[in-house]
């Protein structure tokens, strides 16, 4: 089969690889039908490629139908139409229980201490092979899949991979009663999920990202944008009774613009020899932290930030006394996709798409276009918001 695999920092190829099999019995096989380029996957593209491996299968966000399961797999069948939460859970431990199913207990990367396993994300998340690809091996797809209707576009449910339910957890976390106010720091399709998930449920929302593109975007949906950086806080506190937001959404994460010592220091371990770049990364890397410290400034005394960008240092310096003098509470982590499931699915499959999922892709292209999708995304070309791969 034909996959997008990682080969270098800023480098990725479609290459021709093995097509997976059945491990265990309680896997599957999807041929993928689309596939969607992460914001993550840019941190495998920039900062994170001493994890990872020339060759892995990258992709996390998969669809498609069923070819073949395991003996342990009755909840799925071959002609099945599914969505692949990107991460992997068991759906029985003590964390899967309790809605924590991104801390899955079965399938936790011990050698690095992290939560549970994720597809195509570096050795950091178990070097599982990803699903930019032909083809999918799915473990656990007794729990794991999510079924959806035979009809309908495949964009409609393709973000319950990942973005929609991200984008609401960020929203729960943000714990902001039915008319206050969130700010979005951020409009890559994580912020503008977020966005339109806040303004769906009674919020009044004002996002911030520099790109017009992105901010007209979310104007369509009736989301008031601000495009500049500089004093952003003070922005939000004129708009605000002078106070700041009830709540902060940081879809931004470890590499925010406007931080170029932390840059520098990024740069530097990616261009390090893997286990020395990896050691750096665990025992003293640092994120660009620029849209994390305006959320800190811009929230409300007793307000809350919710964290949806991803984070990876070990070392990040954080203003303590301001974080606490301000009484903010702090939510984070990566999301529980299966958590979210029946929250989300009747709104996904809602003809009158009330989040506007139908509204979030801005190119398709095929598998074999993937390096320059990558690139074109990476440098926000060409009004790049969020990228479908057609396999």
């Amino acid at each position: 089969m034909k996959a997008l695999t990682w080969q270098a920092k800023r480098t990725v190829s479609v290459e021709t690889v093995p097509d997976p099999q059945i491990i265990e019995p309680t896997d599957a096989i999807v041929r993928i039908t689309s596939t969607a380029i992460c914001g993550s996957d840019l941190h495998l593209y920039e900062v994170l490629g001493p994890f990872m491996d020339k060759g892995d299968i990258i992709g996390h966000e998969p669809m498609g139908i069923v070819e073949e399961v395991g003996s342990a797999v009755t909840n799925i069948k071959p002609g099945d139409r599914v969505v692949i939460p990107f991460n992997v859970s068991c759906g029985h431990c003590y964390m899967c229980r309790r809605g924590l199913q991104s801390q899955c207990e079965t399938t936790q990367v011990h050698e690095y201490n992290t939560g549970g396993t994720l597809l195509g994300y570096s050795r950091l998340y178990g070097s599982l092979p990803g699903g930019q690809a032909e083809l999918l091996r799915v473990p656990h797809a007794d729990y794991g899949p999510i079924k959806v209707p035979q009809v309908g576009e495949d964009e409609r449910y393709l973000f319950l991979s990942d973005v929609v339910p991200t984008a609401w957890q960020a929203v729960q976390y943000a714990n902001t009663d039915e008319g206050g106010t969130l700010a979005v720091l951020g409009l890559g399709p994580i912020g503008q999920m977020s966005a339109r998930i806040g303004k769906h449920l009674g919020l009044r929302v004002i996002a911030v990202d520099p790109v017009s593109e992105r901010r007209e975007m979310a104007e369509r949906h009736g989301i008031e944008t601000l495009g500049s950086l500089d004093g952003t806080a003070d922005l939000l506190r004129e708009l605000t009774d002078g106070r700041g937001p009830d709540a902060v959404i940081d879809a931004v994460g470890m590499e925010a613009h406007g931080a170029p010592v932390a840059g520098v220091a990024q740069a530097a371990t990616g261009l390090l020899p893997s286990p020395a770049g990896r050691a750096m990364m665990q025992n003293a890397g640092v994120d660009r932290l620029s849209a994390l410290y305006t959320a800190i400034d811009a929230v409300r005394r007793g307000g809350t930030i919710s964290l949806a960008g991803v984070y990876g240092g070990a070392k990040d310096p954080l203003p303590m006394l301001n974080i606490f003098d301000k009484q903010i509470e702090l939510r984070m982590g990566q999301c529980n996709v299966r958590n979210w499931v029946d929250d989300l699915l009747p709104l996904v499959d809602d003809p009158s798409d009330p989040l506007g999922v139908l509204d979030l892709k801005t190119h398709t292209a095929s598998l074999d276009e993937g390096p320059e999708m990558y690139e074109k995304f990476q440098k926000k070309e060409d009004g790049c918001i969020k990228v479908v791969l057609k396999p």
